[in-house]
C-alpha cells in the first residue's frame, strides 16, 4: 500500500479561514468554511468527551510471563528455564524478579513502570482472557479478534468501527476514529470512515480500501475522482482540506507533561502522538495502535531477553502516556489485547509456541484497578486447554463490551458483537458505571 497518497496535491487555501492557537483550532468567518470542516469544528472541543485507546500486541504475547502466576507451583515446573523468579521482599524495581501484585500474581520485572499504576487503582488486569475460537493461526486469530466474530470469516467490518457507529453524533469529527500507523487495521474497517495516520510530523492519510490504494499514485484528489468508496464519495475536496487542517497541528505546542518520558520506539512515539491528538481536541474518540514481535518460539528469555525487551518498551510507553495525560486520563481508557497466548510449557528451544488464553491490561480513569480479574483456571495437566495451554475463562468481548457500554456509552452490543450475548452479568466488573 502506498504511503504517499496525499503528496503532490495542491495546497489547501486556509490562510484566511482559520488559525491555530495553543494547538486548538479557531475559525474566522464560519460562513467561508466548507460544511465538512464546520461539522468538524462544531464537534470540537467537547467538554467531557471520552476516548478509548486499543493497543494490539501482534504475534501472540506470552501472558504467563507477562502476568506471572508465581504462587502456582506448576508454572515453575512447566517453565524450568524461562520462568520469572518469584518476588522477594524489597525487590521493587529489581530487574531479576517478578513484581508482586496481590500475593498470587506478579508483573514481569520489565513492566516495573506499571506497578505503581496498579497499586494506585489505575490499572486492572484480566487473566485467562481472549478469543474462544481454538485456531492457532495468527492470521485467523487476529481477524476474529478484530472483526469481533470468532470463528466467522465472512464478517466485513471491525467491531471498533461498528461500536463507534452505534453512537450517533450529529457533528461528528472527521478524526473520530484514528489508527496510528501506515494502514487501517481490520478493527476499524467499515462505514465509520476511520483514517490511518502514519506520523503526525509527516502527515499522510491512508485510503480505507485496497481498491482505493491501487489508484493512490495520482494523489488524494485523483483517487477521490476515480473512487466509488462511499466513505469518501461526495466529500473528497473537503476531506483533503480537513487533512491539511490536521497537518497544521504543531506537536511542539504539546510537549509531554508531568515528567512523562516516552521511549523513542515506534510504540512510544505513536502513543505520544495519540496524546497530542487528545490534547488538541480535534474530536478523536477511538484510537488504535499496534506493536509486533511477540511470536517468541526461540530464546524467549525470562527476566531478561527478547520478551523482556518488548515488555520494557510496552511498560515505559503506557506509563509515559498515563503521566502525560494527567487529569485528562479521567476520560481515557486504554485496553491491550493479543490474538492468543502461548503454550504453558516451554519448548525445546527455550521459547513458547502458539497457545490459547492470554492476559489483557485495562488502564484509565474509569477503571477499578488494583485487581487481577477473571477466574484462574490453573495449570494442572487436566486444567490446561488441549493439555497444553492456559484455558480461557473470560471472553475478550466481555472485557471490551464493558468498556464500550460503561465508558463510551454504547447502548446495545448486539450490532457490535453479533452472535454474542453481551450480558452485563458476564462483565468482569472492572469499569465504574
Amino acid at each position: 500500500m502506498n504511503n504517499n497518497c496525499c503528496e503532490g496535491v495542491r495546497p489547501a487555501k486556509f490562510s484566511r479561514r482559520y488559525f491555530i492557537k495553543q494547538g486548538g483550532i479557531a475559525l474566522v468567518g464560519m460562513s467561508t468554511v466548507p460544511a465538512f470542516l464546520q461539522r468538524a469544528i462544531a464537534a470540537t472541543p467537547v467538554a467531557g468527551k471520552r476516548q478509548l485507546v486499543v493497543l494490539f500486541q501482534r504475534g501472540a504475547a506470552d501472558g504467563l510471563n507477562i502476568v506471572v502466576p508465581f504462587a502456582e507451583p506448576n508454572y515453575y515446573r512447566l517453565r524450568p528455564t524461562i520462568a520469572i523468579p518469584q518476588p522477594r521482599p524489597g525487590n521493587a524495581g529489581e530487574a531479576t524478579a517478578a513484581i508482586d501484585l496481590d500475593g498470587y500474581f506478579a508483573l514481569h520485572p520489565a513492566l516495573a513502570p506499571l506497578g505503581p499504576l496498579f497499586h494506585q487503582n489505575q490499572l486492572a488486569i484480566v487473566h485467562a482472557a481472549g478469543s474462544p475460537d481454538p485456531t492457532r493461526s495468527h492470521f485467523d486469530a487476529q481477524d476474529y479478534m478484530e472483526s469481533g466474530t470468532p470463528g466467522v470469516k465472512a464478517t466485513q467490518d471491525g467491531w471498533l468501527d461498528r461500536a463507534i457507529g452505534t453512537i450517533p453524533e450529529e457533528n461528528a469529527s472527521p478524526f473520530r476514529a484514528v489508527a496510528m500507523g501506515p494502514n487501517l487495521p481490520r478493527m476499524l474497517q467499515g462505514s465509520t470512515g476511520a483514517i490511518a495516520l502514519p506520523d503526525l510530523r509527516q502527515f499522510r492519510v491512508q485510503p480505507q480500501s485496497a481498491a482505493m490504494a491501487s489508484i493512490a499514485q495520482g494523489g488524494f484528489e485523483a483517487m477521490y475522482a476515480q473512487s466509488v468508496d462511499h466513505a469518501l464519495h461526495g466529500t473528497g475536496a473537503e476531506t483533503f482540506e480537513a487533512i491539511d487542517m490536521l497537518k497544521k497541528i504543531d506537536m511542539a505546542k504539546f510537549p509531554p507533561e508531568n515528567g512523562a518520558d516516552y521511549p523513542k520506539s515506534a510504540l512510544g512515539q505513536r502513543l505520544q502522538q495519540i496524546g497530542v491528538m487528545i490534547k488538541a481536541d480535534i474530536g478523536a474518540e477511538v484510537l488504535f495502535v499496534d506493536c509486533g514481535g511477540w511470536d517468541n518460539h526461540v530464546n524467549e528469555g525470562g527476566a531478561q531477553g527478547q520478551l523482556a525487551n518488548l515488555l520494557r518498551d510496552l511498560g515505559q510507553s503506557l506509563a509515559a502516556f498515563h503521566h502525560d495525560m494527567g487529569d485528562r486520563m479521567a476520560n481515557v481508557v486504554v485496553v491491550t489485547m493479543s490474538e492468543f497466548g502461548r503454550t504453558a510449557k516451554e519448548n525445546g528451544n527455550r521459547g513458547t509456541d502458539h497457545g490459547h488464553a492470554n492476559c489483557m491490561f485495562v488502564m484509565g480513569g474509569d477503571v477499578k484497578g488494583g485487581q487481577v480479574y477473571g477466574k484462574w483456571p490453573g495449570l494442572e495437566q487436566h486444567q490446561l486447554n488441549d493439555g497444553r495451554d492456559l484455558a480461557l475463562t473470560t471472553d475478550f468481548r466481555s472485557v471490551v463490551g464493558e468498556i464500550l457500554t460503561k465508558h463510551l456509552g454504547v447502548k446495545d452490543l448486539a450490532p457490535v458483537f453479533p452472535g454474542f450475548s453481551g450480558d452485563p452479568r458476564t462483565f468482569p466488573g472492572l469499569v465504574r458505571a
